[in-house]
This record gives structure tokens, sequence and C-alpha cells, in this order.
């Protein structure tokens, strides 16, 4: 029997600004005929009126979007006080008005330490989260509200400045994989003793990957792909010798050495700078491969 035949598709990562208008779903799509592959895949959705960094993983790389996922990400957003939305944000309809017109900006200020650092969220109706096997987005669609479980967040960063407008402030926040800054202006709404909803949404990084090197969808092209080494540049790397690599190839767990910062996971790589494996913690001081991008018989 023929050895299996590795897909010659390009792989790496490409770093999208995603303008307004588009699913996430839509990039993956449209990109696929850029890049002229069906391995394509995104790490962290985006809402259809957002904008800014979209990751794609490319060939082997979609293998990788779990790591991309957890890395913590930044937004800049506008707060409009006064106006809840079933969304959440602009996109949805009125559900609720209440008279700020006495809020100042000190108020607001003097408000945001109380949702900075580790905080309990919950996950507005319409979203991704999944309930008894069903996306709540799905359930909102068909008028039904569901009990949701708060989650554990963590808000690295939230600051705020004022606008023109006394009920409208301009925000940054940096937070953790899992946030929902939406849910994040909504409850500022309340802490204030009123409400508030989210627009102009714009995520400007996740992890180290920012806007200046983002690229508009209709420029994207295997050209501009990312190496899967730097695709994994937010974690700590290992470079093994021609002899690990082998082993690595085959799937060997490697004994923790000084090379091994950190709690994992580790991008190995060899000595060119290529992208190997990614390891995790194991047992006895040892760390197994969690997933081998380059297999001894493929590099």
């Amino acid at each position: 029997m023929s050895a299996k035949k590795r897909d010659d598709g390009p792989d790496g990562l490409v770093v999208v600004d995603k303008d307004a208008g588009w699913t996430s779903h839509d990039v993956v799509a449209k990109s696929r005929g850029l890049l002229g592959t069906r391995k394509v895949g995104h790490s962290g959705t985006l809402d259809p009126d957002a904008t800014g960094v979209l990751l794609l993983g490319v060939g082997r790389v979609t293998r990788l979007l779990k790591y991309l996922t957890a890395l913590p990400k930044t937004y800049t957003c506008e707060i409009v006080f006064g106006t809840e939305t079933s969304t959440l944000d602009a996109a949805g309809e009125v559900t609720a008005t209440h008279d700020m017109a006495s809020l100042t900006f000190a108020q607001v200020e003097a408000a945001v330490p109380q949702l900075t650092g580790d905080i309990m969220q919950i996950p507005p109706m319409v979203s991704a989260v999944k309930i008894d096997g069903k996306r709540l987005h799905q359930l909102a669609r068909e008028g039904i509200e569901v009990e949701r479980a708060p989650r554990p967040v963590t808000i690295h960063r939230f600051t705020v400045a004022p606008t023109n407008d006394p009920l409208i402030v301009t925000a940054e926040v940096e937070c953790s994989s899992g946030t929902y800054v939406r849910t994040l202006a909504a409850d500022l709404g309340h802490a204030l003793g009123g409400g508030a909803h989210l627009r102009e949404l714009r995520r400007t990084a996740i992890g180290s990957f920012t806007l200046p090197e983002a690229h508009a969808l209709e420029t994207v092209s295997p050209e501009v792909l990312l190496t899967p080494a730097e695709a994994m540049r937010d974690n700590p790397i290992v470079v093994v010798s021609e002899a690990e690599r082998i082993d690595v190839g085959h799937g060997k767990v490697l004994a923790v050495d000084e090379r091994f910062v950190g709690e994992g996971p580790w991008a190995v790589t060899d000595g060119e700078g290529r992208l190997l494996a990614m390891y995790v913690a194991h047992r006895d001081g040892t760390a197994k491969p969690d997933v081998v991008v380059a297999p001894v018989d493929g590099r």
C-alpha cells in the first residue's frame, strides 16, 4: 500500500483585517478561492458588524488554531448609554431605554474598575455558545431565551475616554479568550444604574498579531502567509537537534530540559526554524507531542 499523499497546498497563517458586513465564515469561504485550497479555518469569531484582526489557518496550520484561540484579544469600541438592545450592540432592536442625561464621564470612569480583572460574565443570547447542543444565536432566532451560567473571564485592561456626546464613550479592552465586549458594555450600563449597548467594535490584536500586519481580504494570497513557525510565535520555542527532529517526526516523548521555558505548550522547531510539532507537558519531567505538523517522511 502506498503512503498517503500529503496535501501540497499552502501552509501558514494569514492575518486579515475583516470588513463590516462579513461573517467569519464568509471570510473563510472567500479565502479558500484566493488561496486555492479548501483547508482554511479561522480562530476567534468576529461578529458580522465588527471589524479587525481575524486569523486564518491554512493547510496544516488549521490543526494549530486552538493555540491561537487561547490568546488574549484587544478591542476598541464605543459604548452608548441610555439604550439597551436585543443583541447588546447596534445591530439589535431596542429593548429598553433609560434616562441617563445626568451621567458624567467621571462616574463612568469610576465604574470601570469593578469590571476589570477576573470577573464573571453571562454570554449573550446572540452568540455561538452551545447549550444542550444548540447554539444560542439559533435559539434567539426562534424567540427562545434560556438561562446561561456565568463564565469566568479576565479583563486585563479596560480604559475609557470621553467624546463630544456625554452619553457615548470610547473604550479599549484587552481581555481573555471567551470575553464578550458587548456584555461588558451592557454590564457597565447596568453598573451605572441604567443600560448601554456597544457599537463600532474593532479588534486590534490577537496576542502579538496586530492590525499593522493585517491584510485586506481582497489582497490575500499564498505570498502573504506567515510560516507555521511564525503562526506559533506567541508560544515558547524549543529548537531540537537533527536526531531529535527524527524523534519528533515519529511522535516521541522528549525529556524536559532548560530549553523548555514555562509550562507549555511549546513550539518545537528544527535548526532552520521550521515548525515540527507542538508539545505539551507530560508526566515525570517529559513533554509529549500534541500536534505533529512535520512527520519524519514529509518535511
